[in-house]
């Protein structure tokens, strides 16, 4: 058995699982991002996956985070599900959005901005300010926690991760929300922005934060802040290559990487358009692959995560390795996702929200 399989982790006496939102104009780049069903309703995606968070569904965001086809749901209903049965408490962070989610959705600030395309001149701003609020959320995070799982969602964010882990000198490709990853187009966009800021492959080894804030986006500071933060304790980086560059920027900043390792599912690992397990090797990142076994799923939307939609995103792989590590089969966890889905369909207006039948 993997020594980081969750049955061989200690239980944490006191968890927390953090997801941390944000936007980037990245994303307004038509075919790069497939989380949202237009380039501009990316925009409502952070918000809405907020909101399935905090309650399960919707309830200002006028548009459900899903994908197409066959509407596959927000990884957000995964993570969703597995805190359900944990029971652990849940926190959500802003990094820069640029729609809110409801009111009623608790966040913590840090004081971000959303981010700029990368090709222009400055893509994450007053990023010193964001870090330092972050490190001082982490600091304060580590005395009343003993794991933290951290979370993300920000539509474009594998494209940002990939010029951040180019300008440090990390070379491979990296997974999308489509079952068609857009290698031409997103290798285009990072070439674009590491020309604009005139930087080279590894140019900026010495100085991560200044990548971030070149070619980077909000919520990769906001998360290396709060990691660097959080010092000895257990930190799971829920995600996949997105996680990578925020790996590979604290590292470069220096801070210990004893206690961090990065938690995804199975289907960004095996992604064969993808180089996680290599750029993993070239980071010594410690890893884990969970395998959620939709194939098995009686909803036809989870079921395309098999086909490579989706794949990740709002902490779901590390989620489900809480529940498992809780001694939840993945069969319960699967029941309880599809519950979820199944009662955002029953919403009202199926006409506006064009739900999969169960």
């Amino acid at each position: 058995m993997d020594a980081l399989s969750p049955e061989n982790v200690r239980l944490p006496e006191r968890p927390l699982f953090v997801c941390v939102l944000g936007n980037t104009e990245t994303a307004y780049i038509e075919g790069l991002s497939a989380a949202g069903k237009t380039a501009r309703l990316t925009d409502y995606t952070p918000a809405g996956d907020a909101e399935v968070l905090h309650k399960g569904t919707i309830i200002d965001i006028p548009i459900l985070p899903m994908t197409p086809p066959y509407d596959t749901p927000t990884p957000a209903l995964i993570t969703r599900a597995a805190l359900t049965l944990t029971g652990v408490p849940l926190m959500i962070v802003n990094a820069g959005l640029k729609v809110f989610p409801a009111k009623e959705v608790p966040l913590v600030d840090l004081g971000g901005m959303p981010g700029s395309d990368i090709r222009g001149p400055v893509a994450v701003q007053n990023i010193e300010e964001v870090f330092r609020n972050a490190f001082k959320l982490g600091q304060q995070l580590a005395l009343n926690h003993d794991l933290v799982v951290i979370g993300e969602s920000i539509p474009g964010g594998t494209t940002t991760a990939n010029a951040v882990l180019q300008s440090l000198g990390y070379d491979g490709d990296v997974s999308s929300s489509s079952s068609s990853n857009p290698l031409t187009l997103k290798r285009e966009v990072v070439a674009a922005a590491l020309a604009s800021s005139g930087i080279t492959s590894g140019s900026l080894r010495d100085e991560p934060l200044r990548a971030v804030s070149c070619v980077g986006d909000p919520m990769m500071v906001a998360v290396a802040g709060i990691t660097a933060g959080l010092g000895s304790t257990s930190v799971i980086l829920a995600g996949g290559t997105q996680m990578e560059s925020i790996y590979a920027v604290i590292k470069h900043l220096g801070y210990p990487m004893a206690s961090i390792k990065i938690v995804t599912t199975s289907y960004v690992v095996s992604d064969d358009t993808a180089n996680f397990r290599e750029i993993a090797g070239q980071l010594d990142a410690r890893f884990y692959g969970v395998d959620p076994e939709f194939g098995k799923s009686v909803s036809q939307g989870l079921r395309q995560y098999e086909l490579g939609f989706v794949k990740e995103g709002v902490g779901a792989g590390g989620a489900m390795y809480l529940a498992l590590m809780y001694g939840h089969s993945k069969e319960k966890i699967r029941s309880e996702i599809e519950n979820l889905c199944a009662d955002l369909c029953r919403l009202g207006d199926l006409d506006r929200i064009k739900c999969q039948e169960m």
